[in-house]
């Protein structure tokens, strides 16, 4: 089963950093946190070094 990024928006700082590194995965929602709205539209790795490892405050994380 692959794993799909979860955006954990009470720790969300809305710094904007994985929508603008990987902005096909990420997006602000309504309330101006991130969001990941198509798991699909990078590889994991991408989505791991562009977003997760960048995140200041650790708020993306893995769901299997």
């Amino acid at each position: 089963m692959a794993r799909t990024p979860w955006v954990d928006k009470d720790v969300c700082i809305s710094c904007g950093l994985c929508i603008n590194n990987v902005p096909d995965v990420f997006r602000f929602d309504d309330d101006g946190k991130a969001e990941c709205y198509d798991p699909d539209g990078a590889s994991e790795v991408d989505i791991q070094s562009n977003a997760i490892d960048v995140c200041p405050v650790s708020c993306i994380l893995w769901q299997e």
